[in-house]
């Protein structure tokens, strides 16, 4: 039996799209404007404050459920509100890392007082998931019910930094400074530290470096804004033309991220084929695949000496010829995602249980 018409009434929660777009602001825009949608009468329910978006995530949106019998709330960025999970299989959660039930003590008080608990309950009771990698959909099944839903629906990577039109990195040559870059909020998560614990080994070994931050600052105390080591520069949020500007000068993208449900800047810069050092772990090597470096950011000497190595032995070359056609197999599968949620949309389940490749399946 079909479980939804083939047009659907479709609201999205944007009541959290304000100010600054981070990765997962991008990944909500998108899945508005995906394909999968056009076909359908889509409202973007938004706020104008704090209290306008509780009002609406918290009672709003529940109430256009209930008023709109057979209607999907798409819930792309914050968590479902307790009260949206009451609307069963019409409730769809967009999931991008287990990262508020995780690593509670590296969350902002108001993450951990509003975001996790309604996290935590969508999670255990939620029906419906849509997830941005592999591996985020693995740690979900090992939480969430076991008749739930969890479908891969892997977001596109845009050329967000208008950096297809460069020649690849710059050219290193022995002497002179290799120019790493870092892109994200300056939070614990994102382990600034280590990334500096490894430019400081480069520099002691002989390698002058420089290690440019490009991020906001978020939450948490971290030593370094108060007085950053000299080969750092902290660049605060840039627009596109200066961050393109900034990754034109730059030899790699390093991350030293702890922990990440997709990594989007990773594959964002390989549009200019920036080579990317990043973490060894499921999820870095599930987007990068053989265009990355891997390493473990908690030992810098051992990770300095790699990034040397590759360096000096023209492996960022080799790496930087395959960062484009990366994100072009990645593209490849989101297209694939697309066309099954656009399915989805249409016929309900019963899509995924005709073209089952998108299904993150029970252990």
């Amino acid at each position: 039996m079909r479980e939804t018409p083939a047009t659907r009434r479709i609201f999205i929660d944007q009541t959290h799209l304000r100010g600054h777009v981070t990765g997962i602001e991008r990944v909500a825009m998108d899945l508005v404007a995906s394909p999968a949608l056009r076909s359908h009468s889509v409202r973007e329910v938004t706020s104008s404050g704090l209290i306008s978006l509780v009002a609406w995530q918290q009672v709003g949106l529940p109430a256009l459920g209930l008023a709109h019998r057979s209607a999907l709330i798409v819930f792309p960025g914050f968590p479902p509100a307790p009260l949206s999970l009451a609307l069963g299989s019409r409730c769809l959660a967009y999931i991008h890392d287990l990262f508020l039930l995780t690593r509670p003590r590296e969350l902002n008080w108001k993450s951990r007082l509003y975001m996790a608990p309604s996290f935590a309950l969508a999670v255990r009771f939620g029906r419906r998931f849509f997830v941005n990698s592999c591996t985020t959909g693995k740690a979900l099944r090992t939480r969430c019910r076991r008749d739930a839903l969890v479908a891969l629906l892997r977001p596109p990577v845009r050329d967000v930094f208008g950096l297809s039109d460069l020649s690849g990195p710059a050219e290193y040559r022995d002497g002179e400074p290799v120019r790493l870059l870092a892109i994200g909020t300056i939070e614990p998560r994102k382990d600034y530290g280590a990334a500096i614990a490894i430019a400081a080994a480069l520099n002691a070994g002989g390698i002058r470096t420089e290690l440019h931050i490009v991020g906001r600052t978020g939450w948490g105390e971290h030593a370094f804004l108060a007085e950053p080591p000299p080969f750092l520069t902290l660049h605060g949020y840039l627009d596109e033309a200066a961050l393109r500007t900034l990754a034109g000068r730059c030899h790699l993208l390093i991350s030293t991220s702890r922990a990440e449900g997709l990594g989007l800047p990773l594959l964002e810069v390989q549009h200019g084929g920036l080579p990317v050092v990043a973490p060894a772990g499921e999820v870095f090597d599930e987007v990068l695949g053989e265009s990355g470096l891997f390493i473990t950011p908690g030992e810098p000497a051992a990770a300095a000496a790699t990034l040397a190595t590759a360096l000096r032995s023209g492996r960022t070359r080799e790496m930087a010829s395959r960062a484009r056609p990366n994100v072009a197999r990645w593209n490849a599968l989101a297209r694939a995602d697309s066309g099954r949620f656009q399915a989805f949309l249409a016929q309900g389940i019963d899509a995924y249980r005709d073209d089952p490749a998108g299904v993150v399946a029970p252990s």
